[in-house]
Protein backbone atom coordinates (compact mmCIF):
# COMPACT_ATOMS: atom_id res chain seq x y z
CA UNK A 1 0.00 0.00 0.00
CA UNK A 2 0.66 3.19 -0.43
CA UNK A 3 -0.37 7.07 -0.12
CA UNK A 4 -0.21 9.60 -3.09
CA UNK A 5 0.52 13.61 -2.57
CA UNK A 6 0.07 15.91 -5.67
CA UNK A 7 0.44 19.62 -4.92
CA UNK A 8 0.12 22.91 -7.48
CA UNK A 9 -0.14 19.80 -10.58
CA UNK A 10 -0.15 22.13 -13.66
CA UNK A 11 -0.43 20.73 -17.60
CA UNK A 12 -0.91 22.95 -21.10
CA UNK A 13 -0.88 21.61 -24.26
CA UNK A 14 -0.27 24.13 -26.96
CA UNK A 15 -0.45 27.29 -24.81
CA UNK A 16 -4.06 26.01 -23.36
CA UNK A 17 -4.07 25.35 -19.77
CA UNK A 18 -5.53 21.94 -18.89
CA UNK A 19 -4.54 21.50 -15.14
CA UNK A 20 -4.86 24.32 -12.90
CA UNK A 21 -2.79 23.89 -9.77
CA UNK A 22 -4.14 20.05 -8.45
CA UNK A 23 -3.83 19.28 -5.07
CA UNK A 24 -4.99 16.00 -4.23
CA UNK A 25 -4.43 13.60 -1.33
CA UNK A 26 -4.73 9.77 -1.52
CA UNK A 27 -4.11 7.79 1.47
CA UNK A 28 -3.47 4.31 1.67
CA UNK A 29 -5.67 1.62 1.07
CA UNK A 30 -8.04 4.01 -0.47
CA UNK A 31 -9.69 3.97 -3.67
CA UNK A 32 -10.35 7.56 -4.88
CA UNK A 33 -12.76 7.88 -8.04
CA UNK A 34 -11.69 10.55 -10.09
CA UNK A 35 -15.02 12.32 -11.69
CA UNK A 36 -15.48 14.86 -14.14
CA UNK A 37 -17.39 15.70 -17.46
CA UNK A 38 -15.30 14.86 -20.71
CA UNK A 39 -12.90 17.70 -21.47
CA UNK A 40 -12.62 17.87 -17.91
CA UNK A 41 -8.37 16.88 -17.42
CA UNK A 42 -9.33 13.72 -15.78
CA UNK A 43 -6.93 11.35 -18.23
CA UNK A 44 -4.44 13.95 -18.59
CA UNK A 45 -3.80 14.11 -14.57
CA UNK A 46 -3.50 10.14 -14.46
CA UNK A 47 -1.25 10.51 -16.94
CA UNK A 48 0.82 12.79 -15.17
CA UNK A 49 0.63 10.51 -12.08
CA UNK A 50 1.38 7.60 -14.20
CA UNK A 51 4.50 9.33 -15.99
CA UNK A 52 3.15 9.28 -19.47
CA UNK A 53 3.56 13.05 -19.34
CA UNK A 54 5.97 15.57 -18.21
CA UNK A 55 4.25 18.05 -15.71
CA UNK A 56 4.41 21.66 -15.85
CA UNK A 57 4.49 22.25 -12.03
CA UNK A 58 4.01 21.26 -8.96
CA UNK A 59 4.83 17.81 -7.61
CA UNK A 60 3.97 14.07 -6.69
CA UNK A 61 4.69 12.29 -4.23
CA UNK A 62 3.94 8.63 -4.15
CA UNK A 63 4.68 7.01 -0.16
CA UNK A 64 7.04 9.99 0.63
CA UNK A 65 8.99 9.67 -2.62
CA UNK A 66 8.57 12.97 -5.25
CA UNK A 67 8.33 11.30 -8.91
CA UNK A 68 7.87 14.81 -10.18
CA UNK A 69 8.49 18.24 -9.66
CA UNK A 70 11.35 21.06 -9.41
CA UNK A 71 12.54 19.47 -13.13
CA UNK A 72 12.27 16.09 -11.56
CA UNK A 73 10.42 13.31 -14.12
CA UNK A 74 10.83 10.11 -13.06
CA UNK A 75 10.06 7.39 -15.73
CA UNK A 76 6.61 5.58 -15.78
CA UNK A 77 8.41 2.21 -15.47
CA UNK A 78 9.82 3.55 -12.27
CA UNK A 79 7.03 4.55 -10.10
CA UNK A 80 5.87 1.40 -9.61
CA UNK A 81 2.43 2.14 -10.80
CA UNK A 82 -0.13 -0.58 -11.98
CA UNK A 83 -1.99 0.89 -14.56
CA UNK A 84 -5.50 -0.88 -16.35
CA UNK A 85 -6.54 1.03 -19.28
CA UNK A 86 -9.93 1.07 -20.83
CA UNK A 87 -9.87 -1.57 -23.29
CA UNK A 88 -7.76 -4.05 -20.95
CA UNK A 89 -5.33 -4.03 -23.87
CA UNK A 90 -4.22 -7.89 -23.71
CA UNK A 91 -1.65 -9.19 -25.99
CA UNK A 92 -4.06 -11.38 -28.70
CA UNK A 93 -0.37 -13.60 -29.26
CA UNK A 94 0.04 -14.72 -25.83
CA UNK A 95 -2.18 -16.80 -23.05
CA UNK A 96 -3.94 -15.10 -20.29
CA UNK A 97 -1.29 -16.55 -18.09
CA UNK A 98 1.15 -14.82 -19.86
CA UNK A 99 -0.68 -11.81 -19.98
CA UNK A 100 -0.78 -11.45 -16.28
CA UNK A 101 3.15 -12.06 -15.87
CA UNK A 102 3.90 -10.37 -18.56
CA UNK A 103 5.77 -7.15 -16.38
CA UNK A 104 7.64 -9.61 -14.05
CA UNK A 105 11.44 -10.12 -13.84
CA UNK A 106 12.33 -13.19 -16.57
CA UNK A 107 12.45 -16.02 -13.62
CA UNK A 108 9.11 -14.96 -12.66
CA UNK A 109 7.27 -15.45 -16.00
CA UNK A 110 8.85 -18.58 -16.62
CA UNK A 111 7.66 -20.01 -13.78
CA UNK A 112 4.12 -17.94 -14.07
CA UNK A 113 4.27 -16.58 -10.57
CA UNK A 114 0.78 -16.09 -8.81
CA UNK A 115 -0.81 -16.38 -11.81
CA UNK A 116 -3.42 -19.00 -9.99
CA UNK A 117 -3.57 -16.60 -7.14
CA UNK A 118 -4.66 -13.93 -9.49
CA UNK A 119 -6.93 -15.19 -11.08
CA UNK A 120 -8.93 -16.27 -8.28
CA UNK A 121 -8.77 -12.45 -6.64
CA UNK A 122 -10.26 -11.30 -9.77
CA UNK A 123 -13.32 -14.05 -9.51
CA UNK A 124 -11.64 -16.18 -12.42
CA UNK A 125 -10.94 -20.03 -12.82
CA UNK A 126 -7.46 -20.74 -12.52
CA UNK A 127 -8.28 -22.95 -15.82
CA UNK A 128 -8.64 -19.87 -17.93
CA UNK A 129 -4.93 -19.14 -17.97
CA UNK A 130 -4.57 -21.06 -20.82
CA UNK A 131 -7.08 -19.61 -22.64
CA UNK A 132 -6.29 -17.02 -25.02
CA UNK A 133 -8.05 -13.37 -24.77
CA UNK A 134 -10.17 -13.48 -27.63
CA UNK A 135 -11.91 -16.56 -25.86
CA UNK A 136 -12.67 -14.32 -22.95
CA UNK A 137 -15.88 -11.40 -22.41
CA UNK A 138 -15.02 -7.94 -22.30
CA UNK A 139 -15.90 -7.97 -18.34
CA UNK A 140 -13.33 -10.89 -18.39
CA UNK A 141 -10.42 -9.13 -20.09
CA UNK A 142 -11.07 -6.26 -17.98
CA UNK A 143 -10.20 -8.63 -15.02
CA UNK A 144 -7.09 -10.67 -16.56
CA UNK A 145 -5.87 -6.46 -17.35
CA UNK A 146 -6.48 -5.87 -13.69
CA UNK A 147 -4.67 -9.23 -12.41
CA UNK A 148 -1.61 -7.89 -14.81
CA UNK A 149 -2.12 -4.87 -12.81
CA UNK A 150 -1.83 -6.15 -9.47
CA UNK A 151 1.11 -8.78 -10.25
CA UNK A 152 4.21 -6.80 -9.26
CA UNK A 153 2.55 -5.58 -6.16
CA UNK A 154 2.67 -2.03 -7.35
CA UNK A 155 2.72 0.75 -5.00
CA UNK A 156 -0.57 2.69 -6.86
CA UNK A 157 -3.62 0.96 -9.04
CA UNK A 158 -4.29 3.62 -11.59
CA UNK A 159 -7.72 2.79 -13.40
CA UNK A 160 -8.88 4.80 -16.80
CA UNK A 161 -12.39 4.30 -17.16
CA UNK A 162 -11.77 0.22 -17.32
CA UNK A 163 -15.65 -0.48 -17.68
CA UNK A 164 -16.53 2.24 -20.62
CA UNK A 165 -16.76 -0.06 -23.27
CA UNK A 166 -19.14 -2.81 -21.28
CA UNK A 167 -22.56 -3.68 -21.55
CA UNK A 168 -24.85 -2.81 -18.43
CA UNK A 169 -25.16 -6.04 -16.79
CA UNK A 170 -21.17 -6.76 -17.43
CA UNK A 171 -20.10 -3.60 -16.17
CA UNK A 172 -21.87 -3.65 -12.62
CA UNK A 173 -20.85 -7.26 -12.25
CA UNK A 174 -16.95 -6.62 -13.49
CA UNK A 175 -17.18 -3.66 -10.97
CA UNK A 176 -17.88 -5.41 -8.17
CA UNK A 177 -15.24 -8.11 -9.02
CA UNK A 178 -12.94 -5.16 -9.43
CA UNK A 179 -13.46 -3.54 -5.88
CA UNK A 180 -13.56 -6.36 -4.06
CA UNK A 181 -9.68 -7.78 -5.41
CA UNK A 182 -8.64 -4.44 -4.69
CA UNK A 183 -10.33 -4.35 -1.71
CA UNK A 184 -8.61 -7.85 -0.76
CA UNK A 185 -4.87 -6.29 -1.62
CA UNK A 186 -5.28 -3.58 0.69
CA UNK A 187 -4.02 -1.10 -2.59
CA UNK A 188 -4.49 2.33 -3.11
CA UNK A 189 -6.17 3.08 -6.43
CA UNK A 190 -7.60 5.94 -8.35
CA UNK A 191 -9.98 5.09 -10.68
CA UNK A 192 -10.58 7.47 -13.54
CA UNK A 193 -14.83 7.95 -14.90
CA UNK A 194 -17.42 9.83 -16.26
CA UNK A 195 -20.06 7.82 -14.47
CA UNK A 196 -21.58 9.38 -11.36
CA UNK A 197 -23.44 5.74 -10.57
CA UNK A 198 -19.85 4.31 -10.80
CA UNK A 199 -18.17 7.11 -8.85
CA UNK A 200 -20.73 6.83 -5.89
CA UNK A 201 -20.67 3.12 -5.84
CA UNK A 202 -16.61 2.25 -5.84
CA UNK A 203 -15.07 5.04 -4.56
CA UNK A 204 -14.54 5.64 -0.65
CA UNK A 205 -14.13 9.25 -1.55
CA UNK A 206 -14.59 10.99 -5.17
CA UNK A 207 -12.79 13.96 -6.58
CA UNK A 208 -14.42 16.19 -8.95
CA UNK A 209 -12.80 17.89 -11.42
CA UNK A 210 -14.34 20.50 -13.52
CA UNK A 211 -12.56 22.96 -16.14
CA UNK A 212 -8.94 21.67 -14.94
CA UNK A 213 -10.01 22.42 -11.63
CA UNK A 214 -10.34 20.17 -8.26
CA UNK A 215 -13.66 21.56 -7.14
CA UNK A 216 -14.64 19.23 -4.62
CA UNK A 217 -13.26 15.92 -2.87
CA UNK A 218 -15.78 13.95 -0.25
CA UNK A 219 -17.72 11.34 0.48
CA UNK A 220 -19.59 9.33 -1.49
CA UNK A 221 -22.84 10.74 0.39
CA UNK A 222 -21.84 13.86 0.85
CA UNK A 223 -20.86 14.67 -2.51
CA UNK A 224 -24.08 13.50 -3.55
CA UNK A 225 -26.37 15.38 -0.87
CA UNK A 226 -24.46 18.49 -0.46
CA UNK A 227 -22.57 19.89 -3.62
CA UNK A 228 -20.65 22.85 -3.58
CA UNK A 229 -22.65 24.26 -6.63
CA UNK A 230 -25.84 24.37 -8.69
CA UNK A 231 -23.77 23.24 -11.82
CA UNK A 232 -22.23 20.24 -10.04
CA UNK A 233 -25.72 19.04 -8.25
CA UNK A 234 -26.81 18.94 -11.64
CA UNK A 235 -23.52 16.66 -12.67
CA UNK A 236 -23.69 14.52 -9.92
CA UNK A 237 -27.68 13.60 -10.36
CA UNK A 238 -31.26 15.09 -11.68
CA UNK A 239 -31.75 17.77 -9.53
CA UNK A 240 -34.70 19.74 -8.97
CA UNK A 241 -33.55 24.12 -8.46
CA UNK A 242 -36.66 26.14 -7.23
CA UNK A 243 -35.70 29.97 -5.70
CA UNK A 244 -35.88 30.31 -2.12
CA UNK A 245 -35.32 32.74 0.73
CA UNK A 246 -32.97 31.33 4.01
CA UNK A 247 -34.40 32.22 7.10
CA UNK A 248 -31.90 30.92 10.00
CA UNK A 249 -31.52 27.05 9.60
CA UNK A 250 -34.40 26.80 7.20
CA UNK A 251 -35.51 27.92 3.86
CA UNK A 252 -39.05 28.37 2.58
CA UNK A 253 -39.37 28.27 -1.08
CA UNK A 254 -42.24 26.98 -3.33
CA UNK A 255 -42.44 22.98 -2.08
CA UNK A 256 -42.44 24.41 2.05
CA UNK A 257 -40.52 25.27 4.82
CA UNK A 258 -37.22 22.99 4.38
CA UNK A 259 -34.43 22.30 6.83
CA UNK A 260 -30.83 22.96 5.41
CA UNK A 261 -28.49 20.51 5.23
CA UNK A 262 -25.86 23.36 6.35
CA UNK A 263 -26.51 26.86 7.61
CA UNK A 264 -26.36 29.59 5.62
CA UNK A 265 -26.87 33.37 5.47
CA UNK A 266 -29.87 34.59 5.47
CA UNK A 267 -31.33 36.04 1.58
CA UNK A 268 -31.84 34.80 -1.31
CA UNK A 269 -30.95 31.35 -2.55
CA UNK A 270 -31.57 28.70 -5.66
CA UNK A 271 -32.99 25.44 -3.43
CA UNK A 272 -31.51 22.17 -4.26
CA UNK A 273 -33.59 19.38 -3.75
CA UNK A 274 -33.28 15.50 -5.12
CA UNK A 275 -35.78 13.94 -6.89
CA UNK A 276 -36.56 11.05 -4.58
CA UNK A 277 -36.86 13.38 -1.46
CA UNK A 278 -40.21 14.45 -3.04
CA UNK A 279 -42.60 11.63 -1.88
CA UNK A 280 -46.11 11.29 -3.72
CA UNK A 281 -48.64 10.39 -0.72
CA UNK A 282 -50.86 7.54 -1.70
CA UNK A 283 -54.88 7.97 -1.41
CA UNK A 284 -56.16 8.73 2.17
CA UNK A 285 -52.35 9.31 3.22
CA UNK A 286 -51.62 12.00 6.02
CA UNK A 287 -48.70 13.61 7.00
CA UNK A 288 -47.77 13.41 10.52
CA UNK A 289 -44.37 15.25 10.67
CA UNK A 290 -45.88 18.81 10.01
CA UNK A 291 -44.32 19.01 6.56
CA UNK A 292 -46.71 20.82 4.10
CA UNK A 293 -48.05 19.12 1.59
CA UNK A 294 -49.02 20.06 -1.92
CA UNK A 295 -51.33 19.52 -4.66
CA UNK A 296 -50.26 18.68 -8.38
CA UNK A 297 -51.00 17.03 -11.39
CA UNK A 298 -48.84 14.21 -13.21
CA UNK A 299 -48.09 15.76 -16.78
CA UNK A 300 -45.60 12.77 -17.78
CA UNK A 301 -43.96 9.43 -16.23
CA UNK A 302 -40.71 7.40 -17.53
CA UNK A 303 -41.39 4.00 -16.17
CA UNK A 304 -37.99 2.27 -16.23
CA UNK A 305 -38.41 -0.82 -14.21
CA UNK A 306 -37.67 -1.12 -10.50
CA UNK A 307 -38.66 2.83 -10.33
CA UNK A 308 -40.28 5.73 -12.62
CA UNK A 309 -39.45 9.26 -13.16
CA UNK A 310 -42.40 11.37 -12.57
CA UNK A 311 -43.20 15.34 -13.97
CA UNK A 312 -45.57 17.04 -11.69
CA UNK A 313 -47.02 20.70 -12.27
CA UNK A 314 -47.58 22.30 -8.76
CA UNK A 315 -51.58 23.58 -8.71
CA UNK A 316 -50.10 26.69 -7.29
CA UNK A 317 -49.91 30.36 -9.04
CA UNK A 318 -46.79 29.64 -10.96
CA UNK A 319 -47.28 26.53 -11.68
CA UNK A 320 -44.17 25.48 -11.21
CA UNK A 321 -42.75 22.26 -12.86
CA UNK A 322 -40.63 19.51 -10.82
CA UNK A 323 -39.49 15.91 -11.37
CA UNK A 324 -39.80 12.89 -8.43
CA UNK A 325 -38.27 9.69 -8.58
CA UNK A 326 -41.26 6.83 -7.42
CA UNK A 327 -40.60 3.27 -6.95
CA UNK A 328 -42.20 1.56 -10.43
CA UNK A 329 -44.90 -0.51 -8.28
CA UNK A 330 -46.08 3.19 -7.29
CA UNK A 331 -46.29 4.74 -10.48
CA UNK A 332 -48.90 7.43 -11.19
CA UNK A 333 -50.52 7.84 -14.66
CA UNK A 334 -50.69 11.14 -16.98
CA UNK A 335 -53.64 13.13 -15.99
CA UNK A 336 -53.54 12.34 -12.17
CA UNK A 337 -53.85 14.76 -9.58
CA UNK A 338 -51.64 14.22 -6.54
CA UNK A 339 -50.34 15.34 -3.05
CA UNK A 340 -46.43 15.49 -2.51
CA UNK A 341 -44.25 16.71 0.40
CA UNK A 342 -40.64 16.53 0.63
CA UNK A 343 -38.76 14.37 3.00
CA UNK A 344 -34.98 15.11 4.87
CA UNK A 345 -33.14 18.13 4.33
CA UNK A 346 -32.22 20.09 1.67
CA UNK A 347 -28.93 21.91 -0.07
CA UNK A 348 -29.17 25.80 -0.86
CA UNK A 349 -26.87 28.47 -3.09
CA UNK A 350 -26.57 31.90 -2.94
CA UNK A 351 -27.58 33.75 -5.62
CA UNK A 352 -25.20 36.61 -7.26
Amino acid sequence: MSELRIRGLKKSFDGHPVLHGIDLSVERGTLLALLGPSGSGKTTLLRLLCGFERADGGSVEIDGRRVAGDNLHVPSELRHIGYVPQEGALFPHLSVADNIVFGLPRTQRRARHRVAELLELVGLPANFGERAPQQLSGGQQQRVALARALAPAPNLVMLDEPFSSLDAALRLETRQAVASALAATGATAVLVTHDQSEALSLGDEVAVLWNGRLIQTASPETLYRRPVTRELASFIGEAVLLPGVVMQDRVSCELGDLPLSAPMNQGAVDVMVRPEQIRLLRAGETVTDGAAAHDAVVTEVIFQGQDASVTLRLQSGTQTVVRARVAGYLCPRPGEQVRLVVDGEVTAYARS
